[in-house]
């Protein structure tokens, strides 16, 4: 069986509590979606735990912005964040996840973060009009994606292609904060999961870790409330 592991975002915590559930399940090799440290309480942590795993990893747009901040959005919160990362992992920890493959094909189907056309642009349970455009060059009949934080599973009706979100394991924005991810079994069923953990000490933990800069509000509360919104 393979779990899905997409949206870590350094929450330790909940990939520790994923992990042994996985486990429990049977599950014996991981897909790693992508945006592993970024924004969390122990990127650095997380991430070594990360790369104990017999995994396939994928980069997300969280490792193109750590490695190139000009990337990213200007506003004060991402900024901040990205440079706290920066200074928890080291230039080659950095550069490395930098330079995994945007995307996994594998029997089970493509793997990508948020879309096969960007890292940054991604599908929703309900479909939204540049949905085939996204699509574009797909002839996988299963795709799984992250960047969202929402997990779903439906059919694009036009093309037939199964559309997978597992979920974020570090940080879900579906206003339930347990640790979402997903299994796919041997007869290529998806299962979709959600573990508890102490979110709210992880949250904690975001504030303590970095002394409490603006940002850490902001996150801190998305850990509490599973909301992106806050």
């Amino acid at each position: 069986m393979l779990g899905l592991l997409y949206d870590v975002h350094g929450n330790l915590a909940a990939l520790e509590a994923v992990l042994a559930d996985a486990r429990g399940q049977g599950v014996n090799a991981f897909v790693l979606g992508g945006d592993y440290t970024l924004f969390g309480p122990q990127p650095r942590e997380t991430l070594e735990r990360l790369r104990a795993l017999d995994a396939s990893w994928i980069r997300g747009n969280g490792e193109r912005w750590t490695a190139r901040p000009d990337d990213a959005p200007g506003d004060e919160l991402v900024q901040d964040a990205i440079a706290a990362c920066r200074e928890a992992l080291d230039g080659d920890d950095i550069a490395s996840l930098a330079a995994l493959p945007g995307e996994v094909a594998l029997t089970a189907g493509l793997y990508v973060h948020g879309s096969p056309q960007s890292d940054v642009r991604s599908f929703f349970p309900t479909p939204a009009d540049d949905e085939d455009e996204l699509l574009d060059g797909v002839d996988a009949q299963r795709l799984v994606f992250g960047h969202t934080h929402l997990p779903f599973r439906r059919v694009n009706a036009r093309r037939g292609i199964e559309l997978v979100n597992p979920g974020s394991v570090g940080m879900p924005f579906d206003a339930d904060p347990r640790a979402a991810y997903a299994i796919v079994h041997d007869d290529r069923r998806v299962e979709h999961r959600r573990i508890p953990y102490d979110h709210e000490a992880s949250a904690a933990a975001v504030r303590k870790r970095f002394d409490g800069a603006p940002w850490t509000a902001t996150v801190a509360a998305r850990i509490e409330r599973a909301r992106f919104d806050v």
